[in-house]
């Protein structure tokens, strides 16, 4: 997978400009162990979103092509924005774990918080991206049923929610790794070992 370059770039930056002394590399190893702990709920979560796009766009492409149908169709289209909402809470929610163990650590040491900081930040983009996802879905999701309550509707438009959700969809970049790169930032600078990460000898 090819990392985000920005982000790399972040991390090489703050790590010029820092130290290392005994505490410092204590709190690198401690934080490193949390984000080891954390980077199969972190892929998990990337899997997940990676699939609710690919299944979003094939979806939305259709019905910007064809129209949102009629009848059972609007049914159909109703419950599968729907679906995709609640795929897009379930995202956040686990970059949210990831999120509140990171800013439990009760990190000052200047490097391991700027690897922090650029992770937050990282993370804080992607979940602000799944809530204007999800917020478009759920409005579509309404207006599918309304269309459905509709005698004048013809079948061949659709919601509004749908042409934005599609211009999202469109300039939507896949999900980097960034645990792995944090890890790796703090693996080079301190020199941590397996053994650091996994807190076993």
């Amino acid at each position: 997978m090819v990392l985000n370059s920005r982000y790399c770039w972040l991390l090489a930056a703050v790590a010029l400009t820092a130290g290392c002394g005994k505490q410092e590399r204590i709190e690198a190893v401690q934080f490193a162990q949390v984000l080891t702990g954390k980077k199969a709920d972190f892929s998990s979560a990337n899997a997940i979103e990676k699939d609710l796009i690919s299944n979003a766009r094939a979806w939305s492409g259709g019905i910007t092509a064809n129209g949102a149908g009629r009848g059972a169709e609007l049914d159909q289209n109703a419950a599968v924005a729907a679906e995709l909402a609640k795929n897009t809470v379930a995202v956040s929610s686990q970059l949210s774990q990831v999120r509140q163990a990171i800013d439990a650590l009760p990190l000052k040491e200047e490097y391991p918080r700027e690897v922090r900081d650029v992770l937050t930040t990282a993370l804080t983009k992607r979940q602000r991206a799944l809530q204007e996802m999800r917020a478009l879905l759920e409005q579509s999701a309404t207006q599918f049923l309304e269309f459905r309550q509709s005698k004048t509707y013809t079948g061949d438009t659709y919601p509004d929610g749908i042409g934005k959700l599609e211009a999202l969809l469109h300039a939507y970049m896949s999900p980097d790794d960034a645990v792995a790169t944090a890890i790796a930032a703090l693996q080079e600078k301190y020199e941590l070992k397996d053994s650091d990460l996994s807190g076993k000898p």
